[in-house]
């Protein structure tokens, strides 16, 4: 990211020295040294919430009622328009960056009906009533340590065996997308790359392309190694045929306050190392940094230069 883009991080919650780096498979011990890291990252959140610290902020697992403490942000800069498919998308993919680099942030849901919850959880959320008003609860709290605004456009999203998406489908949301754009004059727009095959992200995108959205952040989350550097990147100029600049960001600092992100937009996820995964996507991503300093990064791409 550059400079005129971002604005200086937050100070440090937990040196990056003390955060826990993958196995050399990255998927056994990992999430259980994770796990304990962030219990104690945590607690000493709690700590400073129970002795009146107001710049702790409790934050509650729509299921499981858990709470949790984060460090509240303060937004500066150039304000930003998101524009995700789901609830989860921008909490899986770019929060570190906005927890390191806090800007004022909105965020426009476009496929927010849904039956998708873990399979656990099947029998407790057993409609689309049931589980979509869970995942918007599970937004909601996902977004709360962002200060972030909300636009929910109320789609069910598309289901297995996924089909292309309709263009009429497309011409509808991307004129409900324009008028939210409308009302933020100035702000900077980020959606998916659509590096995918799931046709809400794919319609999402080509809306995001339409209203003249350059800037956009990697799908990980569709990617069972989550270290597919090359071929996500190639998939994504396929569809798109635009000349990519990857820009990555280095969350170290942040990524204990990320899983409380994920806890929170997953908190039916069972067992909760299954949370996990972006973060294991942004410790391959890390070793991509040029200068070889950080354990995690999340990874954007621009079709342009920004334009401030």
């Amino acid at each position: 990211m550059t400079k005129e883009t971002l604005v200086r991080p937050q100070p440090k919650p937990q040196p990056a020295a003390d955060l826990p780096v993958p196995d050399g498979n990255g998927i056994y011990a990992f999430p259980d040294d994770l796990h304990r890291a962030h219990q104690t990252h945590s607690q000493q959140l709690a700590a400073r919430h129970r002795n009146h610290d107001h710049r702790v902020l409790e934050v509650t697992a729509p299921h499981t009622r858990a709470p949790y403490y984060i460090e509240v942000r303060t937004p500066t800069g150039r304000p930003v328009l998101v524009i995700e498919p789901h609830h989860d998308d921008f909490a899986l993919s770019a929060s570190g960056t906005f927890l390191a680099y806090p800007r004022p942030l909105t965020v426009a849901t476009v496929f927010t009906r849904s039956r998708s919850v873990h399979p656990a959880m099947e029998a407790t959320y057993a409609d689309v009533d049931t589980v979509s008003e869970l995942r918007d609860r599970e937004g909601a709290a996902a977004l709360a340590p962002f200060a972030a605004r909300r636009h929910l456009l109320g789609r069910k999203d598309a289901e297995p065996p996924y089909r292309p998406y309709d263009p009429e489908l497309l011409d509808r949301i991307t004129g409900e997308l324009r008028r939210i754009v409308a009302a933020h004059p100035g702000a900077e727009l980020l959606a998916p790359a659509a590096v995918t095959r799931h046709p809400d992200h794919l319609l999402v995108h080509e809306a995001a392309v339409r209203l003249g959205c350059n800037w956009f952040w990697e799908d990980l989350a569709f990617w069972a190694t989550y270290a597919l550097a090359g071929c996500d990147q190639h998939l994504f100029r396929t569809r798109t045929g635009a000349t990519m600049r990857t820009e990555l960001v280095d969350i170290t600092d942040v990524v204990l306050d990320k899983v409380t992100v994920l806890r929170m937009h997953g908190s039916q996820m069972h067992p909760a190392r299954k949370m996990y995964r972006p973060i294991r996507h942004a410790f391959t991503t890390a070793a991509d940094l040029v200068d070889g300093h950080g354990l995690y990064a999340e990874r954007f791409y621009r079709t342009e230069s920004p334009t401030c």
